[in-house]
């Protein structure tokens, strides 16, 4: 946890939940302090499958598989009066995330009882990382591991590291019309405008012609 970056003036990013059906936010969960790193890593799509197929050699399938890991960091010391109940109500609602929430699991235990042949899984509100107003990404969560570090005496966790993983989820997997697939256009679009900042003549890499 660096000071820095914390300051009062920071953006704080964090998990907006939002319903999948409205496209409404329905619960924002801040990091109390933002990541000191963070790893990204893209494995493109339709690169060609053997070397010499000519056909296939520069062909894309669709965005690249994009996934993120960094660790969000908890002390519930530094900030006792949000803090009351120590870390649990933060923990809950970043595990929650990837709950079926105990309604859904009744219905599909009544949906079962009932002899219903085929059960859809239960729909959990879409997840979307914000890291800046730059970087607003919708993704679903794919490792989450807690490490608590200190309890009070009540033996409520009061400094955690939560290491996150997601995978970034793009047009192909929500279509062009869901509130991710817009979202998802976006965040691609924002790293167009960037990359079109970027003109450097061929000479820039030593070489006076390709």
């Amino acid at each position: 946890m660096t000071s820095f970056p914390q300051s009062a003036n920071a953006a704080r990013g964090g998990f907006v939940l939002v319903d999948p059906d409205t496209g409404r936010p329905v619960k924002t969960i801040p990091f109390q302090y933002n990541p000191d790193t963070l790893t990204r890593t893209l494995q493109p799509q339709g690169i060609g499958g053997e070397p010499g197929d000519r056909l296939e050699a520069l062909r894309l399938k669709g965005p690249p598989h994009e996934s993120f890991k960094f660790d969000a960091e908890f002390d519930a010391a530094a900030a006792p009066e949000k803090y009351r109940d120590g870390l649990y109500p933060v923990l809950s609602a970043l595990e929650l995330a990837i709950y079926p929430t105990t309604a859904q699991l009744r219905e599909e235990d009544q949906l079962a009882h009932g002899s219903q042949l085929e059960i859809a899984p239960a729909e959990a509100p879409l997840s979307v990382l914000v890291l800046g107003s730059r970087r607003v990404v919708p993704v679903r969560i794919t490792d989450f591991t807690v490490t608590e570090e200190a309890y009070d005496q009540a033996l409520n966790p009061i400094r955690a590291k939560v290491s996150v993983g997601v995978r970034v989820l793009t047009v192909d997997d929500l279509g062009f019309r869901h509130k991710g697939g817009l979202l998802y256009l976006g965040y691609q679009q924002q790293k167009q405008r960037f990359a079109a900042t970027i003109n450097d003549p061929v000479t820039s890499v030593g070489v006076t012609t390709i």
